[in-house]
C-alpha cells in the first residue's frame, strides 16, 4: 500500500511539473509572439520558436487536461460553423461624423470650445484604417469573444476567426483586468492583398476588389482554417467597458493597449492646436500610398475622457470626435473601349480604356476588369458611365456601372477565342482565358525561364536576366532558339564575359540529352506539372505517341482528368507547338525512352509513395517502380499500397499510419524491386 501511495505521489508530482512547464511554454510563446507580431523585434530565431511550439503541442497532446482556451495551440482548430451567432455590445460602437473640407474641421473645433469654455483642449489624431471594425472582449486577461461592429449595437460573433490573427493576443500581457473590451480595426496589408489576389487569380477563383473587402471576407469565413490562411492584421484604437481600471485620456488608453500586447498605429499624434491637426492630415494624405495598409483619412478625438463625457453624443455619433476624410478615390467616367492584355502566364485580361479622370491626384485612363466572369457580372459595356476606384497603388478598377445613364448605344464586349498577340488558340481555364501559344511574345520570357529551369531542361547559367535580354533584343522567339545561340550572340549581352558565355553554351549542349518526362514538363503545357509529365512519359513511348493521343486514351490514365486531357490535346494542335518540336529535333535534343512495361511485371497495379531521404536518388527509385509496372504518387491515400520511408520522414508517414497503409523501409523496398 505504501509503495502504491508513493507511486501515486510521484505521478502527481510529475504531472504538476508538466503543468508548470506547459504554463511556462505558453508564457514564452505569448511573449515572443508579442515581440514578433506587435513590436517587430524578435528575440529568438524561427527555429527556436518552432521548437518551443512543438514542445507545447507534444505536452498538450499527452496531457489534454491541461489545455486552456488561451493556449497558443488553440488559435486554429475549431470546426466550421453553419452560421455566425450574434453579440450585443455592452456600449454601442458609434459611427463617426465625417468631414472632407478644412473649414468643417475648424467648425468642429469651435463647437468643442464653445461647449468646454476656456479649458485647455488636446486632440489625439489617429489614421483612419480602412478595414473592419471589431470588438474583442477579455475576461481576467483571456480572450473570450471577438465580434464585428454590425449595426453598432449588435454584431456577429466571429471569435474563432479572430483567434487566428497572430497580432491579437489570446492572453493579455502584464495586468489582467476582470473585464477589458478592446476596439480596433482588422485589415489586410496592401502587399499581402496583392499576393492573395494573384494566388486567387492563379487558381481561377474570384478576386477581392480591395484590401477592405478582402479583410471583411476573410473574417466572415465559416471555416476558421480559411481565415487563418489569410494575411490579416489588427490595430487597436480604443476600449469599451473596462473593469478594474480607469483611464483619464485617450492617449493613456493607447499606451495601455500597447503595454498589454496590442499593435497601435505608430502614426498616432497628440496636438494642442487644430491647425496642427489639419497640417498632419495633409501630411498623411501625401504619404498614404507609401503605407502598407489602406487609410482613408484621420480620426480626430478630444483627448480627455472627462471632456468626452461632458460633450456627449448626438444621434449615433460622438460630439468629441470626427473622421476627417481624404480626397475621394472614386470618380465617374466613361468607357471608351475595352481591350485585352496578355500577361506573362498567358492570362487574357480585359481592360477598360477610359476617358481620363483625376482620382486622388492621379490621372486614370485605364481600369482592370480582371477576367471574363467579372466582366459579365458587372455588365460593363463600351460607352457605359462607370464608377472607378483607385486604392493605394493597386491598379484602378471599375466598381460599378451607372445603368441609369445608358442610352442604348452601348456595345457589349466578347472575349476573343484567339490570342490578340500571337493568334494562338485560347484555353478556358475557370474564369480565365489563357493563350497556349508556345512562342507568344507576351509570355515568352516566362516560358523560356520555365524551359531552362532546374527541374525542366536544367540549363545552368541561363537565368532570368540573361533570358530577358535575349527576348528584348529579339535573339530568341521561342524556347528552341536557345539551342542555336553562338558565343558571339551571348557576348553581345550586358555583363557577359567569355567564361560565362562558354559555361552557358556548355550547359545548353548538355541539356540536349534529357529524359522524356523532363522534356514534357519543360514544354509548359497548361495543367501539366512534374507529376503529370511523369505519368505521360510512363504511358507513351515518345513525343509522337503523346501528340497523337486521343482524349479517351488520355483520360484513361490514372490521375489525368478531362480538363488536363483537353489542355494537352489543344496544346499539340497549335502550329507553334509543331514548329517548336521540329526545331528541338533539329537542334539535337534527345531523350531516353522508358523501357516497355512487362505484362507480368511484379509491381503491376501497385502504388508507392516516398518520404524522407533515400540512399539512392528519388528519380532512380521512381524508375525502379515504373519499370516493374507500378506507379509513384506524391500523396498518401487509401489507394496507396506502400509508403517507403527513408531518413527524416515527413507528414506522409503519419498519414500512412492513420490510414493503415503498409510502411516499408528502403531495404524492404530494394527487396521488392529485386535489387537486393
Amino acid at each position: 500500500m505504501q509503495e502504491q501511495a508513493k507511486i501515486g505521489e510521484n505521478t502527481a508530482e510529475r504531472k504538476e511539473e508538466i503543468r508548470k512547464r506547459i504554463e511556462e511554454l505558453r508564457d514564452l510563446i505569448h511573449y515572443h509572439n508579442y515581440r514578433y507580431y506587435v513590436l517587430d523585434e524578435p528575440e529568438i530565431s524561427d527555429a527556436e520558436y518552432d521548437r518551443l511550439f512543438k514542445e507545447l503541442e507534444d505536452l498538450e497532446a499527452k496531457y489534454p487536461e491541461f489545455i486552456t482556451p488561451d493556449s497558443p495551440t488553440q488559435r486554429i482548430g475549431a470546426k466550421p460553423l453553419e452560421e455566425f451567432g450574434t453579440y450585443e455590445h455592452s456600449i454601442p460602437m458609434l459611427s463617426l461624423n465625417s468631414v472632407t473640407e478644412e473649414h468643417e474641421v475648424w467648425e468642429f473645433d469651435e463647437r468643442v470650445r464653445r461647449a468646454l469654455g476656456e479649458e485647455e483642449i488636446e486632440y489625439v489624431v489617429e489614421p483612419k484604417i480602412d478595414g473592419l471594425a471589431m470588438e474583442i472582449v477579455y475576461r481576467d486577461g483571456v480572450l473570450v469573444v471577438g465580434s464585428t461592429r454590425g449595426d453598432g449595437r449588435v454584431g456577429e460573433d466571429v471569435t474563432q476567426n479572430i483567434k487566428t490573427i497572430k497580432s491579437i493576443p489570446l492572453r493579455l500581457m502584464k495586468e489582467r483586468l476582470p473585464l477589458l473590451e478592446v476596439r480596433g480595426e482588422v485589415y489586410m496589408p496592401v502587399s499581402k492583398f496583392k499576393e492573395l489576389n494573384k494566388e486567387l487569380g492563379r487558381r481561377g477563383e474570384r478576386m477581392f476588389a480591395n484590401p477592405r473587402n478582402a479583410a471583411a471576407g476573410s473574417v466572415r469565413q465559416l471555416d476558421p482554417r480559411v481565415t487563418a490562411s489569410r494575411p490579416l492584421d489588427f490595430f487597436a484604437y480604443g476600449v469599451g467597458r473596462v473593469e478594474g481600471r480607469e483611464f483619464r485620456t485617450q492617449w493613456e488608453i493607447l499606451n495601455y493597449l500597447k503595454e498589454v500586447g496590442f499593435r497601435v498605429s505608430p502614426l498616432v499624434r497628440l496636438f494642442r492646436k487644430i491647425r496642427e491637426v489639419i497640417e498632419y492630415h495633409d501630411e498623411l494624405e501625401k504619404i498614404r500610398a507609401e503605407l502598407d495598409y489602406e487609410i482613408d483619412g484621420v480620426v480626430v478625438k478630444v483627448n480627455s475622457i472627462e471632456q468626452q463625457n461632458r460633450l456627449g453624443t448626438i444621434s449615433r455619433s460622438p460630439r468629441w470626435a470626427i473622421a476627417y476624410k481624404f480626397a475621394p478615390r472614386e470618380e465617374f467616367t466613361k468607357v471608351k473601349d475595352i481591350v485585352v492584355q496578355v500577361g506573362r502566364t498567358g492570362a487574357l485580361t480585359p481592360v477598360a480604356v477610359l476617358e481620363p479622370v483625376q482620382i486622388g491626384g492621379v490621372t486614370v485612363s485605364r481600369a482592370t476588369l480582371h477576367n471574363e466572369e467579372e466582366l459579365k457580372r458587372k455588365d460593363v459595356r463600351i460607352g457605359d458611365t462607370v464608377v472607378v476606384e483607385r486604392a493605394g497603388d493597386v491598379i484602378p478598377e471599375i466598381v460599378s456601372v451607372v445603368k441609369s445613364k445608358r442610352t442604348g448605344a452601348e456595345k457589349e464586349f466578347k472575349m476573343p477565342d484567339r490570342c490578340p498577340v500571337c493568334g494562338a488558340e485560347v484555353l478556358k481555364d475557370g474564369p480565365i482565358r489563357r493563350c497556349i501559344g508556345v512562342a507568344c511574345p507576351a509570355q515568352l520570357k516566362e516560358r523560356i525561364k520555365h524551359f531552362a529551369s532546374q527541374r525542366a531542361m536544367d540549363i545552368e547559367g541561363l537565368g532570368g536576366k540573361v533570358i530577358e535580354q535575349l527576348v528584348d533584343r529579339k535573339m530568341v522567339s521561342d524556347p528552341a532558339d536557345i539551342y542555336f545561340l553562338t558565343k558571339r550572340d551571348l557576348l553581345k549581352l550586358d555583363r557577359m564575359g567569355e567564361k560565362l558565355a562558354q559555361k552557358i553554351l556548355d550547359a545548353i549542349d548538355k541539356s540536349k540529352q534529357t529524359t522524356f518526362e523532363r522534356l514534357i514538363y519543360a514544354l509548359g503545357i497548361r495543367h501539366v506539372g512534374e507529376h503529370t509529365a511523369s505519368l505521360l512519359a510512363s504511358h507513351f513511348r515518345d513525343m509522337d505517341e503523346l501528340r497523337n493521343a486521343s482524349y479517351d486514351e488520355l483520360v484513361s490514365i490514372p490521375e489525368i482528368g478531362p480538363e488536363v486531357a483537353r489542355s494537352i490535346i489543344l496544346f499539340f494542335e497549335q502550329d507553334s507547338t509543331d514548329r517548336l518540336l521540329r526545331k528541338l529535333e533539329e537542334a539535337g535534343v534527345r531523350y531516353e525512352k522508358l523501357p516497355e512495361v512487362k505484362k507480368e511485371a511484379t509491381l503491376a497495379g501497385k502504388t508507392f509513395v516516398f518520404t524522407g531521404k533515400l540512399s539512392i536518388p528519388r528519380e532512380d527509385a521512381k524508375r525502379l517502380v515504373e519499370e516493374l509496372g507500378g506507379r509513384v504518387a506524391t500523396s498518401v491515400s487509401k489507394k496507396t499500397d506502400y509508403v517507403v520511408v527513408g531518413e527524416d520522414p515527413g507528414s506522409k508517414l503519419v498519414k500512412a499510419q492513420q490510414l493503415g497503409v503498409k510502411v516499408i523501409d528502403e531495404e524492404e523496398f530494394m527487396a521488392l524491386t529485386g535489387r537486393k
